[in-house]
Formats: structure tokens, C-alpha cells, sequence
């Protein structure tokens, strides 16, 4: 049996670590955003050198004809690749705050270099990696069905950081972006939350949610890889083809499973936001203010 390190990286991912990209010594490019709609299937993702499924949720539709403000609001798996460049052009961005849902190990081995003088307030929560409630299998469809099991849980453990979430948001603290690992499950039950706070139609939450099946890329997983362990005959690159498609048969079922425990909460998804994350209708008010137009 030939032994292969995964990673819960947001989801599973497999240690393939490519060498550091180049540094750039280009000025950052010209922020060019698209304009608002209805249709995701544009290209939102900031495209850094380093990055990691860094995608700005602006444009969206949301409530009485308004849409999710621009260059506010960005969702992102690990920073830990981000080059001297992509820290240049994320300064442009005026980052406030970073709210990092990644473990304590996930940290110690993948740590964000921000330089001096131009870090944004970053935020995070001491917790250990087998928190998550994984445990090492072989099979991708055992991986699978665990995935889709993990996600109502995910609700529950990050109630405290998506809260906290949401007080800096309150609190007008942003650009704020939000991360874990591969920007998928922690990250992305935190964009669902958000945006059906901001009123966002939930087909298009879920397709904001699939997006991670286009943008995250297994070889830029890194040393946090080493978290999780699995077995198989397999050779690397048909891993990383189980692996794709572990994440892409699974996505659609863990969202929807997150949507579930949120519709059977009494008053629905009003109900859950008012009574799990302390949104009531003042506080959907001023989010709604801020971050939309």
C-alpha cells in the first residue's frame, strides 16, 4: 500500500507541493470590476500569484433591486503562497480585516507573511485540527460521505467565529476578507451565511458555493497537507483525479445539508440568523446599508 497525505484544506486536498512562484516586480494591476449582475458564471476571482480561490462576492442580487457591493466582502482558501505582488496589489484592495477560520496546526504550517506596516487586522481562534471530527480513510467515497456528514456540524463549532464575523462587519471593519484552507467548507458555509444575511436569492448562494469547484487548485496545496493522512493503491495523479471529483460529487450534498438544519430552524432562515447568529432585523438592516447598493 503506497501511503499519500491528504488534507482536510476546507476539503480534502492532496500534498502536492509546487515550488514558490516567482516574484513579480510589476506594479499591481488596475482593480477592473465587473459590472453588477445576476450572472455568476463571470470570472469574480482575484487572480494572484499565490492565491488560493481569493473571489470578491460583490455583484450579487440582492433584496428591493440592490446588489452586494464591490471590492468589500472576499472569501479565500490559504494566503500562505501570497508573494510580494499579490501583498502589493492586496494593499490596493485596503484590506481592514482578515478573519482566518483555519485550525492552529493548518497556521503554525502555513503562516501569512503580511509586511510590517501594512498587515490587516487578522482574527482567529486556537483550535485543533481533529476538532473537525475527521479521521483518516482510504476510499474517496468513505471521504465523501464524510464531508457531506461534517457539514451541519461546521454550523455549530464555527457559531463563535461566524459570529465574530459579523460583529466586525456590524462594526463596519471591512473590506474584510474571510479563509481556510481551500476556501470551501468553513469559508463557504461563512459566504452562505453572509450572503442570505444580505438578502441574496439562494439558488445563487449555492452557485457562488460551486464556484470553489472552479477555482480551487490541488497543486497549490501546501505543508498543512501533512494534518491529514489517508491509504491507497493509487498513484498521485489518479488521487488527485478521486480527489476532484470526491470535491465535486460532494459539493452540491454538503450545501444543501447546511440549508437544511438553516430552513427547519423555527422561522426558517430569519429565524436561524436572528436566533444562531444574533441578526435581527436592525442588524440585517445595517449589513444590508453597508454592503449593499
Amino acid at each position: 500500500m503506497k501511503t499519500f497525505r491528504l488534507a482536510l484544506a476546507g476539503a480534502l486536498a492532496l500534498a502536492v507541493a509546487p515550488a514558490m512562484a516567482q516574484v513579480a516586480t510589476a506594479e499591481p494591476a488596475a482593480i477592473i470590476l465587473p459590472q453588477p449582475s445576476a450572472d455568476y458564471s463571470y470570472d469574480r476571482v482575484v487572480h494572484l500569484e499565490g492565491g488560493q480561490n481569493f473571489r470578491d462576492l460583490g455583484g450579487y442580487p440582492a433584496q428591493d433591486g440592490r446588489h452586494v457591493r464591490w471590492g468589500l466582502l472576499y472569501r479565500s482558501g490559504s494566503m500562505y503562497r501570497l508573494t510580494p505582488a499579490d501583498f502589493a496589489y492586496l494593499d490596493t484592495l485596503d484590506l481592514k480585516t482578515v478573519v482566518d477560520f483555519r485550525s492552529r496546526e493548518e497556521r503554525q504550517l502555513e503562516p501569512v507573511n503580511w509586511p510590517a506596516g501594512a498587515a490587516p487586522r487578522v482574527l482567529s481562534v486556537d483550535y485543533g485540527f481533529k476538532e473537525l471530527g475527521m479521521s483518516p480513510v482510504g476510499d474517496p467515497s468513505e471521504m465523501g460521505a464524510m464531508i457531506v456528514k461534517m457539514y451541519p456540524t461546521i454550523l455549530t463549532q464555527f457559531n463563535g467565529q461566524y459570529r465574530r464575523m459579523f460583529a466586525e462587519l456590524l462594526a463596519g471593519r471591512a473590506p474584510l476578507a474571510f479563509n481556510c484552507s481551500a476556501g470551501r467548507d468553513r469559508t463557504g458555509i461563512a459566504a452562505a451565511l453572509l450572503l442570505t444575511a444580505l438578502g441574496v436569492p439562494r439558488e445563487t448562494i449555492i452557485q457562488d458555493y460551486l464556484l470553489t469547484n472552479r477555482y480551487f487548485d490541488l497543486d497549490r496545496t501546501g505543508p498543512s497537507a501533512q494534518t491529514w493522512r489517508g491509504k491507497s493503491d493509487q498513484t498521485v495523479e489518479q488521487m488527485k483525479a478521486s480527489m476532484k471529483e470526491v470535491m465535486r460529487s460532494t459539493a452540491r450534498p454538503s450545501i444543501d445539508a447546511v440549508f437544511a438544519v438553516v430552513d427547519a430552524h423555527p422561522g426558517g432562515a430569519e429565524g436561524y440568523l436572528r436566533d444562531e447568529l444574533g441578526l435581527g432585523q436592525s442588524e440585517l438592516g445595517r449589513l444590508r446599508q453597508l454592503y449593499t447598493e
